[in-house]
């Protein structure tokens, strides 16, 4: 199974991919926090991507609220999301830099296999969001 892009073949396969390696895997959608497709797997349709990315991004927003409501606090960052249906599972986790993995499997899916392996994506992602910022305030990089 190969992921695809809103924007151009093969730019997030690598985020992607690995995760569609595990059996049971269906689908996954790399987005952005609030809700834009980045990039998203072959057996969704683009018009599927972007309702799955929309409704991640309100559901992200809404455990949000609700973690730092039960913690009586102002605000609260999620680490991942999971949702259970009959029709499978669906995990969600946010990176450090505005974007979110998303992930589908159905009932059958290791959900710890599948947890470690998004999350091992989600730093991935963070690793390379640091090795492209700027290290100066030229943009260019000091010595």
């Amino acid at each position: 199974m190969t992921s695809r892009t809103s924007r151009d073949t093969g730019d997030t396969a690598w985020v992607l991919d690995p995760i569609l390696e595990i059996p049971h895997v269906r689908a996954a959608v790399l987005l952005t926090r609030d809700g834009l497709v980045s990039g998203y797997s072959d057996r969704l349709s683009q018009a599927s991507a972007e309702r799955v990315a929309a409704i991640t991004s309100t559901v992200q927003g809404a455990c949000r609220t609700a973690a730092a409501a039960f913690a009586d606090k102002d605000g609260a960052e999620v680490r991942q999301v999971v949702v259970e249906s009959d029709h499978g599972y669906i995990l969600v986790a946010p990176t450090t830099h505005g974007t979110c993995v998303a992930a589908y499997g159905d009932p059958e899916v290791r959900l710890d296999l599948l947890a470690h392996r998004v999350h091992s994506q989600v730093a991935r992602l963070g690793e390379k969001a640091m090795a492209a910022a700027p290290r100066g305030t030229s943009g260019h990089t000091t010595p």
